[in-house]
C-alpha cells in the first residue's frame, strides 16, 4: 500500500467504508495516523481495519479532525455531513488528494490524469496497456481498478495512470498531473451541480491544478466550446484505415480515445512500434462495446457503461442493423446525440423508468417495444433478430432504477445472452 510520513500524528475522519474507504483507513493507520470512521451499514463497519475508532460522524464534533475523507459518491451539494464539515472548518478530501500529498515520498514517477464525460475509462486502460506493453512500470487507479492507496508504490520511472471523475476532482486540491487529458464535456451529473457550467468547471480544475512544467491534451470539442486559459495541445484523431487494425477500438469515439493515448505515450517516450503493438493487443473493457456472443449470425454487444445519450451515440454509429435495448434512469429528457444514427436501428426495446419517455421519443423514427425489464427486452430482441443484426445493450441511462450499477446491469445481460 502507499503510505506517507506526512500523515503521521494526524487525526482523520473517514465517512464511508466501501473499497476506497477501507483502503484509505489501512493506508493512514500504516502511516501512523489516527483514524475515526463511520458507515451507516453495520456490515461495512464490521470490516474496518484493526486500530480504527468507530464513531457516528453524523453526530460527532468534526472540528477535532484534521481532514474529513469521503467517498466520491457522497453528494457534496446536499449531504448533511458536508455542510457540518464546512461549518466546523474541516477540509473535505478524497483518497486522490491523499495520494497527491504522498507523492513527494514516493520514488520518482509521473502521473497521468484522464477525465471527460465519456471515454475516460477506455483511454485510461489503453494508456496503461500501452505502457505495460512497452515495459514501463505502471498501474492504474482512481475511478477504475483498485483504490490507489491500496496499491504498492511503483519503482523509479513508474507511471500512475488515473481515471478521474468530476466527483473525485471536487475532492482533490493539489494533484499536479505531469500529463492531463480532458477528452470532452457534455451534460451529465446535473443532480450534483448547480448547472452545466459548474459541472464543466469541475472538469477544468484538473488542468488548473497543473504546474507550469506539466502537459495537457484537450479534445477539440472542449477547445471549441470553452475558454481554456492553460497551455493546450489539441487531441487529433486517427485515420480510419489504421484504426481497423485495432479490434477492440472500433467506432468514431475510439478514434479520439486512441489519439489521446498515442499522444500521451509519445510524451512518455514510448517507441512507435511499442505503441502500435499496444493498440493492436488492447483487450477492451467489460461493459464497453463488449462483444458477448455471436449466435446464428446475430452479434450480442454489452455497452452497459453507456449511461447517457452521448455515450450511446458512438455504439449506434459503430454497428449497422441494430436491435437497441435502451432505458433505465434517464439523465436527460432527449436523445438528440443519438438521433444522427437512428437509421442504424431496426427496432428499439425500452426498459426501466425511462421506457415510456424513450418510446415516445423513438416511435416516430423506428419500431419500438416497451419491454420494462431487461429479461423481456433480451428475449424479444433475440427472437426477432435475423443474421447480420446486432442486439445492442446501450442504455443511454443510469442503472439505479433496476440495478446496483452499470456493471450489474451488464453482467445480467451477459447471463441472459449466455442462456439463449
Amino acid at each position: 500500500m502507499i503510505t506517507a510520513r506526512a500523515f503521521a500524528g494526524k487525526h482523520y475522519a473517514i465517512y464511508g467504508l466501501a473499497r476506497s474507504g477501507l483502503a484509505t483507513a489501512e493506508a493512514l493507520l500504516a502511516s501512523g495516523a489516527r483514524v475515526t470512521a463511520w458507515d451507516a451499514k453495520e456490515e461495512a463497519r464490521a470490516k474496518a481495519p484493526a486500530g480504527t475508532d468507530l464513531a457516528n460522524l453524523d453526530e460527532a464534533d468534526l472540528s477535532q479532525f484534521d481532514s474529513l475523507v469521503v467517498t466520491p459518491g457522497l453528494p457534496l451539494n446536499r449531504h448533511r455531513i458536508a455542510n457540518r464539515a464546512r461549518e466546523a472548518g474541516v477540509e473535505i478530501i478524497g483518497d486522490i488528494e491523499l495520494f497527491a500529498r504522498a507523492r513527494p515520498e514516493l520514488p520518482p514517477h509521473k502521473v497521468v490524469g484522464i477525465t471527460g464525460t465519456n471515454g475516460k475509462s477506455t483511454t485510461t486502460a489503453l494508456i496503461h496497456h500501452i505502457l505495460k506493453t512497452a515495459g514501463v512500470p505502471t498501474t492504474m487507479g482512481g475511478n477504475i481498478g483498485l483504490p490507489i492507496l491500496s496499491q504498492d508504490p511503483l519503482p523509479e520511472g513508474g507511471v500512475y495512470v488515473l481515471e478521474l471523475s468530476s466527483y473525485q476532482i471536487d475532492l482533490t486540491q493539489s494533484l499536479d498531473c505531469d500529463v492531463a487529458v480532458l477528452l470532452n464535456i457534455t451534460p451529465d451529473h446535473l443532480d450534483r451541480y448547480e448547472n452545466f457550467e459548474a459541472y464543466a468547471a469541475s472538469k477544468l480544475r484538473l488542468l488548473e491544478m497543473q504546474s507550469g512544467r506539466s502537459l495537457n491534451f484537450i479534445g477539440r470539442s472542449v477547445l471549441d466550446n470553452f475558454d481554456i486559459k492553460f497551455g493546450t495541445n489539441p487531441i487529433e484523431t486517427v485515420e480510419t484505415e489504421r484504426q481497423k487494425g485495432w479490434p477492440s477500438l472500433a467506432g468514431p469515439h475510439n478514434a479520439q480515445n486512441a489519439a489521446a493515448a498515442i499522444a500521451v505515450c509519445i510524451d512518455l517516450n514510448a517507441y512507435p512500434d511499442q505503441i502500435e503493438r499496444g493498440l493492436e493487443t488492447y483487450p477492451g473493457l467489460p461493459h464497453r462495446m463488449e462483444r458477448i456472443r455471436e449466435k446464428n449470425g446475430v452479434l450480442f454487444v454489452n455497452d452497459s457503461k453507456a449511461t447517457n445519450p452521448t455515450a450511446t451515440a458512438p455504439a449506434l454509429a459503430a454497428f449497422d442493423r441494430i436491435r437497441w435495448i435502451c432505458g433505465g434512469q434517464a439523465k436527460t429528457d432527449n436523445l438528440d446525440e443519438c438521433a444522427p444514427h437512428f437509421d442504424h436501428v431496426r427496432k428499439a426495446y425500452t426498459i426501466g423508468e425511462a421506457g415510456e419517455l424513450f418510446a415516445t421519443l423513438l416511435s416516430p423514427h423506428m419500431a419500438v417495444a416497451e419491454c420494462e425489464t431487461l429479461e423481456r427486452a433480451v428475449g424479444e430482441a433475440a427472437a426477432e433478430a435475423e443474421p447480420g443484426d446486432t442486439v445492442l445493450l446501450s442504455p443511454a441511462c443510469a442503472s439505479f432504477d433496476q440495478f446496483r450499477d452499470f456493471e450489474q446491469r451488464g453482467d445480467k445481460f451477459r447471463e441472459l445472452v449466455g442462456a439463449l
